[in-house]
């Protein structure tokens, strides 16, 4: 019998033909826990899956990758469906993947789903309802795992930031069938506690079927009824629960959660100082301005103190007086004057200036001016007022003549 000499392409080709042409290897489905994942900077994924006693290397090209729904990461149980061929070139078999589902993932996904679209209509993811998460707690309750990576990741978060801020830690289930009772008993317990002003829920990384826990819907109500505020860091950014919605603020992780409910410790110091530059600023600013304002009143007061009200009347007085006197001066002046004109008029008409001629006038001892003959007829004693006196005389008719 002839028995024909392959090369090794030949074979590589041979056996990837065959692979091909089989009906159940070029559309499969295979279950198993991926392990040496490597995500290539081109976009495409290299890994494996294994079981107990076997494993198989996968690919999946960046056309496909970019479908995917959620984060590839080792450990994760997949079922990945594709076709099984041959690597020419290293002459090895390998599954390529067009599509990888979480194992497990459709029922329980559906079922996330359903209690999520029932709570919202309830209105337990509103934010009005959404508690207010203290900036500057003293003390935070935390529940979750007392053995995880949890609550090392919060405790070291929390020393880093801030040592004045205290933890009290409710150790609790955070996977399996009785957790969901003892996460609630958790918050009720810290709910308690009068000085507690903060809880975070906490749970580190893992598959759906290990976060169940926090999809439970008693422990939704539980959240919501919560009087203190609830802080959730379940899992990874990717991952969200039913506990997320209803909390009143949900972190990526439990590292995250602890930096959103600690506050930072230089933070605080570095506002202080800064308020502190901003209270002696005003301080001062109110204290000139007050300043300010006195040394205003103090001129208004020394602009109108009596002494200064005195003084300034005393002036106005004076201003009176020489306004008096000028009016006096200048009234007497002009009466002068007039007088002056009437002494001038009347002078000019005195009878009494004719005595400077020598005439005289002669008066009865009533003042009664005889300037008739017959006034003198009943007279005796006479006045006689001649320039520079008046003398008196009896007075003995002789003779009367009368002109006229």
């Amino acid at each position: 019998m002839f028995i024909k000499t392959l090369t090794v392409s030949d074979i590589s080709k041979y056996i990837k033909k065959t692979f091909d042409n089989d009906f159940i290897l070029s559309n499969i489905n295979v279950k198993g826990e991926i392990s040496n994942l490597k995500i290539h900077s081109s976009g495409h994924i290299y890994f494996s899956l294994k079981d107990n006693l076997s494993k198989i290397n996968c690919v999946m090209f960046k056309r496909n990758a970019v479908g995917l729904e959620f984060i590839l990461e080792d450990g994760m149980k997949v079922i990945a469906k594709g076709s099984v061929s041959v690597y020419e070139k290293e002459g090895i078999y390998q599954l390529y993947c067009d599509e990888i589902k979480q194992e497990g993932l459709g029922e329980l996904y559906l079922e996330f789903q359903k209690l999520k679209n029932k709570l919202n209509a309830q209105g337990l993811f509103d934010e009005e309802h959404k508690k207010y998460i203290p900036i500057y707690p003293r003390r935070i309750g935390v529940v979750t795992s007392p053995t995880g990576a949890a609550i090392r990741d919060i405790v070291n978060v929390s020393i880093r930031r801030n040592t004045n801020v205290q933890l009290l830690i409710y150790p609790s289930l955070v996977q399996g069938k009785a957790a969901p009772d003892n996460i609630i008993e958790g918050i009720r317990t810290l709910n308690q506690v009068e000085d507690i002003d903060v809880i975070i829920l906490a749970r580190g990384g893992g598959s759906i079927e290990e976060l169940w826990a926090f999809n439970n819907e008693d422990l939704a109500y539980e959240i919501y009824a919560s009087h203190k505020p609830i802080i959730t860091g379940i899992g990874h950014e990717t991952d969200f629960t039913i506990a997320d919605f209803v909390s009143d603020s949900r972190a990526s992780t439990p590292s995250a959660a602890a930096e959103l409910a600690v506050p930072l410790l230089e933070e605080i110091n570095n506002k202080i100082l800064s308020y502190r530059e901003i209270l002696n600023k005003n301080m001062l600013n109110y204290i000139d301005n007050k300043y300010y304002e006195v040394d205003l009143l103090t001129k208004s007061l020394t602009m109108l103190a009596p002494s200064n009200y005195i003084i300034a009347q005393y002036d106005h007085i004076d201003d009176l007086k020489n306004m008096i006197y000028n009016s006096f001066k200048s009234k007497l002046l002009i009466e002068k004057t007039r007088l002056s004109k009437q002494y001038s008029l009347l002078n000019a008409h005195n009878p009494l200036n004719i005595l400077n001629k020598g005439y005289s006038i002669i008066q009865d001892d009533k003042g009664n001016v005889l300037y008739e003959v017959y006034n003198f007829l009943d007279t005796e004693e006479v006045n006689i007022t001649v320039k520079n006196g008046t003398v008196k005389a009896n007075l003995n008719v002789l003779e009367v003549k009368n002109d006229t």
